[in-house]
């Protein structure tokens, strides 16, 4: 949570829109850097002058329903300050996709329509109880 003061300055600064849009999905205002852009249009942002100690580094995310797992490895080393420099900065970040890796990356798809869904082919040992009434006379 930010002071009022701090909000009316963020606000004057990035403008009505943005400033709405950034309380509408991250509660709080910032105003900083544009760092870089993903190939996934998420928006990375840094501002070291103003904000709190670890909060100084914020994404935008594209989607409207985000989950962090939507950002790649290198640019989440960054947000969560593993390494100082952005991926587009950093040369060890920038050695492109080893054998192991996998070729694209792949957000995680729990609570979503591609989530995994376990089934079975067995038949089940135990079946359910369905009451049967008797007519009353």
């Amino acid at each position: 949570m930010s002071t009022i003061l701090r909000t009316l300055r963020n606000l004057y600064r990035v403008g009505l829109r943005d400033a709405a849009h950034q309380m509408h999905y991250m509660g709080d205002t910032k105003a900083g850097t544009l760092i870089a852009k993903d190939k996934f249009g998420n928006k990375y942002y840094e501002n070291l002058e103003e904000e709190l100690p670890l909060r100084t580094r914020w994404v935008d995310y594209k989607e409207k329903e985000f989950d962090p797992s939507q950002i790649e490895p290198g640019w989440h080393a960054w947000i969560s300050y593993m390494v100082d420099k952005p991926p587009t900065q950093d040369p060890l970040l920038q050695t492109g996709v080893r054998s192991w890796e996998l070729p694209e990356h792949r957000p995680n798809f729990t609570a979503s329509r591609g989530a995994f869904k376990t089934y079975s082919t067995a038949k089940p040992k135990i079946k359910a109880w369905v009451p049967e009434a008797a007519p009353r006379a």
